[in-house]
Protein backbone atom coordinates (compact mmCIF):
# COMPACT_ATOMS: atom_id res chain seq x y z
CA UNK A 1 0.00 0.00 0.00
CA UNK A 2 2.38 2.78 0.93
CA UNK A 3 5.52 0.84 -0.74
CA UNK A 4 5.58 3.20 -4.09
CA UNK A 5 4.73 5.76 -2.19
CA UNK A 6 7.33 8.92 -1.59
CA UNK A 7 7.02 9.65 2.48
CA UNK A 8 8.64 12.87 3.67
CA UNK A 9 8.93 13.28 7.31
CA UNK A 10 9.37 17.07 8.65
CA UNK A 11 11.29 16.83 12.44
CA UNK A 12 13.15 13.83 13.32
CA UNK A 13 12.96 14.35 16.88
CA UNK A 14 11.25 11.04 19.23
CA UNK A 15 7.95 11.11 17.03
CA UNK A 16 9.28 11.58 13.79
CA UNK A 17 12.04 8.99 14.29
CA UNK A 18 9.57 6.22 15.61
CA UNK A 19 7.66 6.62 12.51
CA UNK A 20 10.32 6.11 10.10
CA UNK A 21 11.63 3.15 12.22
CA UNK A 22 7.95 1.86 12.37
CA UNK A 23 7.36 1.90 8.67
CA UNK A 24 11.05 0.65 7.29
CA UNK A 25 10.73 -1.87 10.14
CA UNK A 26 7.35 -3.43 9.58
CA UNK A 27 8.46 -3.65 5.81
CA UNK A 28 5.28 -1.04 5.00
CA UNK A 29 8.07 1.44 3.50
CA UNK A 30 11.80 1.13 2.29
CA UNK A 31 14.14 3.30 3.61
CA UNK A 32 14.80 5.11 -0.18
CA UNK A 33 10.77 6.22 -0.64
CA UNK A 34 11.59 7.99 2.77
CA UNK A 35 12.57 11.52 2.50
CA UNK A 36 13.14 13.60 5.82
CA UNK A 37 14.38 17.14 7.44
CA UNK A 38 15.55 18.11 11.10
CA UNK A 39 16.79 21.70 12.08
CA UNK A 40 19.86 19.60 13.99
CA UNK A 41 22.50 18.68 11.38
CA UNK A 42 23.54 15.73 14.02
CA UNK A 43 20.17 13.96 14.41
CA UNK A 44 19.36 13.81 10.51
CA UNK A 45 23.04 12.68 10.18
CA UNK A 46 22.48 9.73 12.85
CA UNK A 47 18.96 9.26 11.30
CA UNK A 48 20.67 8.60 7.45
CA UNK A 49 23.48 6.24 9.51
CA UNK A 50 20.87 4.27 11.11
CA UNK A 51 17.77 3.51 8.41
CA UNK A 52 19.61 4.58 5.18
CA UNK A 53 16.88 7.14 3.98
CA UNK A 54 17.23 10.14 2.14
CA UNK A 55 17.83 13.53 4.10
CA UNK A 56 17.50 17.35 2.80
CA UNK A 57 18.68 19.98 4.95
CA UNK A 58 15.86 22.06 4.03
CA UNK A 59 11.77 21.50 4.80
CA UNK A 60 10.78 22.57 1.42
CA UNK A 61 13.25 19.84 -0.42
CA UNK A 62 10.87 17.14 1.55
CA UNK A 63 7.58 18.82 1.05
CA UNK A 64 8.40 19.21 -2.97
CA UNK A 65 9.82 15.32 -3.48
CA UNK A 66 6.86 14.06 -1.12
CA UNK A 67 3.81 12.68 -2.15
CA UNK A 68 2.68 12.44 1.64
CA UNK A 69 4.46 14.93 3.71
CA UNK A 70 4.19 13.90 8.10
CA UNK A 71 4.68 17.72 10.26
CA UNK A 72 6.45 16.25 13.55
CA UNK A 73 7.14 18.70 14.81
CA UNK A 74 6.19 20.92 17.98
CA UNK A 75 2.83 23.23 18.10
CA UNK A 76 4.95 26.30 18.91
CA UNK A 77 6.70 25.92 15.45
CA UNK A 78 3.92 24.82 13.10
CA UNK A 79 2.78 27.64 11.84
CA UNK A 80 6.40 28.85 10.16
CA UNK A 81 7.36 25.55 9.35
CA UNK A 82 3.88 25.49 7.24
CA UNK A 83 4.57 28.83 5.42
CA UNK A 84 8.29 27.79 4.57
CA UNK A 85 6.75 24.92 2.77
CA UNK A 86 3.71 25.93 1.67
CA UNK A 87 4.83 27.09 -1.90
CA UNK A 88 5.48 23.27 -2.42
CA UNK A 89 1.86 21.87 -1.31
CA UNK A 90 -0.93 21.46 -3.46
CA UNK A 91 -4.01 18.85 -3.60
CA UNK A 92 -1.75 15.95 -5.46
CA UNK A 93 -0.09 15.48 -2.20
CA UNK A 94 -1.25 14.36 1.37
CA UNK A 95 -0.19 16.55 4.14
CA UNK A 96 -0.43 14.75 7.57
CA UNK A 97 0.28 16.66 10.95
CA UNK A 98 0.88 15.30 14.22
CA UNK A 99 1.16 18.49 16.14
CA UNK A 100 -0.47 18.08 19.25
CA UNK A 101 -3.48 21.08 19.85
CA UNK A 102 -3.06 21.92 16.06
CA UNK A 103 -6.67 21.30 14.29
CA UNK A 104 -7.46 21.27 11.22
CA UNK A 105 -8.52 24.78 10.70
CA UNK A 106 -5.57 26.28 11.80
CA UNK A 107 -3.42 24.26 9.64
CA UNK A 108 -5.80 25.03 6.35
CA UNK A 109 -6.53 28.80 7.85
CA UNK A 110 -2.78 29.17 7.88
CA UNK A 111 -1.74 28.49 4.33
CA UNK A 112 -4.88 29.75 2.84
CA UNK A 113 -5.30 27.08 0.21
CA UNK A 114 -6.98 24.12 -0.54
CA UNK A 115 -5.29 21.43 1.01
CA UNK A 116 -5.95 17.32 1.19
CA UNK A 117 -4.94 17.53 5.47
CA UNK A 118 -5.38 14.92 7.69
CA UNK A 119 -4.48 15.47 11.63
CA UNK A 120 -3.18 12.42 13.79
CA UNK A 121 -2.48 12.09 17.49
CA UNK A 122 -0.57 9.53 18.57
CA UNK A 123 1.09 8.68 21.56
CA UNK A 124 4.24 8.04 23.59
CA UNK A 125 4.36 4.13 23.24
CA UNK A 126 4.69 4.52 19.43
CA UNK A 127 8.59 4.89 20.27
CA UNK A 128 8.12 0.66 21.01
CA UNK A 129 5.95 0.08 18.20
CA UNK A 130 2.78 -0.14 20.50
CA UNK A 131 1.13 3.02 20.16
CA UNK A 132 -2.61 4.16 20.26
CA UNK A 133 -3.09 6.71 17.55
CA UNK A 134 -6.44 8.27 16.03
CA UNK A 135 -6.63 9.96 12.36
CA UNK A 136 -9.18 12.78 11.28
CA UNK A 137 -9.64 14.00 7.82
CA UNK A 138 -9.78 17.35 6.92
CA UNK A 139 -12.56 18.60 4.14
CA UNK A 140 -10.83 17.23 1.28
CA UNK A 141 -9.00 14.69 2.53
CA UNK A 142 -10.16 11.22 0.40
CA UNK A 143 -10.97 8.24 1.79
CA UNK A 144 -8.18 6.56 0.37
CA UNK A 145 -5.79 9.29 2.41
CA UNK A 146 -7.24 8.35 5.10
CA UNK A 147 -6.73 4.55 4.57
CA UNK A 148 -2.92 5.69 3.97
CA UNK A 149 -2.27 7.21 7.25
CA UNK A 150 -4.19 4.63 8.86
CA UNK A 151 -1.46 2.53 7.45
CA UNK A 152 1.55 4.53 8.27
CA UNK A 153 0.31 5.02 12.10
CA UNK A 154 -0.59 1.21 12.12
CA UNK A 155 3.41 0.41 11.14
CA UNK A 156 3.98 2.12 15.29
CA UNK A 157 1.19 -0.02 17.02
CA UNK A 158 -2.86 0.64 16.12
CA UNK A 159 -4.98 3.29 15.07
CA UNK A 160 -8.76 4.78 14.78
CA UNK A 161 -10.14 6.74 12.21
CA UNK A 162 -12.65 9.69 14.26
CA UNK A 163 -14.26 12.86 13.51
CA UNK A 164 -11.57 15.71 14.43
CA UNK A 165 -14.61 16.96 16.94
CA UNK A 166 -13.36 14.29 19.48
CA UNK A 167 -9.85 14.84 18.91
CA UNK A 168 -9.69 16.86 22.14
CA UNK A 169 -11.29 13.67 23.94
CA UNK A 170 -8.46 11.31 22.57
CA UNK A 171 -5.91 13.58 23.39
CA UNK A 172 -7.14 14.05 27.24
CA UNK A 173 -7.75 9.49 27.04
CA UNK A 174 -4.40 7.73 25.29
CA UNK A 175 -2.65 10.91 24.48
CA UNK A 176 -2.31 11.91 28.05
CA UNK A 177 -3.10 8.21 28.66
CA UNK A 178 0.81 7.48 29.29
CA UNK A 179 1.31 9.66 32.38
CA UNK A 180 -2.03 7.95 34.39
CA UNK A 181 -0.50 4.93 33.63
CA UNK A 182 2.99 5.85 34.45
CA UNK A 183 1.61 7.38 37.86
CA UNK A 184 -0.60 4.26 38.66
CA UNK A 185 2.35 2.07 37.87
CA UNK A 186 4.64 4.20 40.54
CA UNK A 187 2.05 4.33 43.15
CA UNK A 188 1.76 -0.02 42.47
CA UNK A 189 5.20 0.51 42.97
CA UNK A 190 5.29 1.95 46.40
CA UNK A 191 2.66 0.15 47.32
CA UNK A 192 4.88 -2.86 47.03
CA UNK A 193 7.91 -1.43 49.19
CA UNK A 194 5.61 -0.06 51.93
CA UNK A 195 4.39 -4.19 51.94
CA UNK A 196 8.14 -5.44 51.83
CA UNK A 197 9.02 -5.58 48.30
CA UNK A 198 12.65 -4.78 47.30
CA UNK A 199 11.93 -1.63 45.22
CA UNK A 200 13.46 -3.14 41.80
CA UNK A 201 10.88 -6.19 42.32
CA UNK A 202 7.80 -3.89 42.80
CA UNK A 203 8.48 -1.83 40.37
CA UNK A 204 9.18 -4.66 37.31
CA UNK A 205 6.02 -6.48 39.36
CA UNK A 206 3.80 -3.53 38.76
CA UNK A 207 4.81 -2.39 35.26
CA UNK A 208 4.23 -6.13 34.00
CA UNK A 209 0.82 -6.72 36.11
CA UNK A 210 -0.16 -3.57 34.09
CA UNK A 211 1.34 -4.93 30.34
CA UNK A 212 0.08 -8.27 31.11
CA UNK A 213 -3.95 -7.01 32.02
CA UNK A 214 -3.87 -4.59 29.26
CA UNK A 215 -2.71 -7.53 26.75
CA UNK A 216 -5.39 -10.04 27.88
CA UNK A 217 -7.98 -7.66 27.62
CA UNK A 218 -7.30 -7.22 23.94
CA UNK A 219 -5.93 -10.81 22.89
CA UNK A 220 -9.74 -11.75 24.66
CA UNK A 221 -10.91 -8.98 23.41
CA UNK A 222 -13.46 -9.38 26.68
CA UNK A 223 -15.09 -6.55 28.71
CA UNK A 224 -12.80 -5.57 31.35
CA UNK A 225 -15.66 -5.80 34.47
CA UNK A 226 -15.86 -9.75 33.25
CA UNK A 227 -12.11 -10.08 33.37
CA UNK A 228 -12.14 -8.56 36.97
CA UNK A 229 -14.77 -10.96 38.42
CA UNK A 230 -12.19 -13.63 36.93
CA UNK A 231 -9.57 -12.98 39.69
CA UNK A 232 -12.25 -11.82 42.12
CA UNK A 233 -13.27 -14.51 44.55
CA UNK A 234 -15.63 -14.05 47.48
CA UNK A 235 -14.08 -12.90 50.35
CA UNK A 236 -10.51 -12.78 48.80
CA UNK A 237 -7.76 -10.50 48.72
CA UNK A 238 -8.62 -8.78 45.23
CA UNK A 239 -12.13 -8.19 46.41
CA UNK A 240 -10.67 -6.17 49.34
CA UNK A 241 -8.09 -4.47 47.53
CA UNK A 242 -10.93 -3.34 45.05
CA UNK A 243 -13.09 -2.34 48.02
CA UNK A 244 -10.52 0.18 49.00
CA UNK A 245 -10.02 1.23 45.41
CA UNK A 246 -13.73 2.78 44.98
CA UNK A 247 -13.11 4.14 48.50
CA UNK A 248 -10.78 6.35 46.93
CA UNK A 249 -12.63 7.17 44.14
CA UNK A 250 -9.88 5.63 41.56
CA UNK A 251 -13.09 5.52 38.84
CA UNK A 252 -14.17 8.86 39.59
CA UNK A 253 -10.72 10.45 39.48
CA UNK A 254 -9.44 9.09 36.43
CA UNK A 255 -12.63 10.12 34.70
CA UNK A 256 -12.05 13.49 36.11
CA UNK A 257 -8.63 13.32 34.65
CA UNK A 258 -9.70 12.69 31.67
CA UNK A 259 -11.87 15.20 31.47
CA UNK A 260 -9.65 17.98 32.82
CA UNK A 261 -7.22 17.25 29.93
CA UNK A 262 -9.74 17.15 27.21
CA UNK A 263 -10.64 20.67 28.23
CA UNK A 264 -7.05 21.52 28.16
CA UNK A 265 -7.05 20.21 24.72
CA UNK A 266 -9.72 22.47 23.65
CA UNK A 267 -8.41 25.61 25.17
CA UNK A 268 -5.00 25.16 23.43
CA UNK A 269 -6.73 24.58 20.16
CA UNK A 270 -8.44 27.95 20.69
CA UNK A 271 -5.31 29.19 20.97
CA UNK A 272 -3.82 28.00 18.66
CA UNK A 273 -6.44 29.10 16.18
CA UNK A 274 -5.68 32.52 17.04
CA UNK A 275 -2.38 32.23 16.56
CA UNK A 276 -1.93 30.75 13.25
CA UNK A 277 -4.81 32.99 11.80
Amino acid sequence: MLDNKKIGVIGTGNMGRALIGGLINSGSSVSENIVCSDIKEGKLKKIEEEFGVVTRDNNSGVARESEIIIYAVKPQIMAPVLKETGDCLDMSKIVISIAAGVPLAAIESCLGKELRVIRVMPNVPALIMEGASAVAAGKNALPEDLTLAKAIFDSVGKSVIIEEELMDAVTGLSGSGPAYIFLIIDALSDAGVKVGLAREDALFLSAQTVLGAAKLLIDTDEHPGKLKDSVTSPGGTAIAGLHTLEGGGLRTTLINAVEAATTRSKELGEIMIRKFS
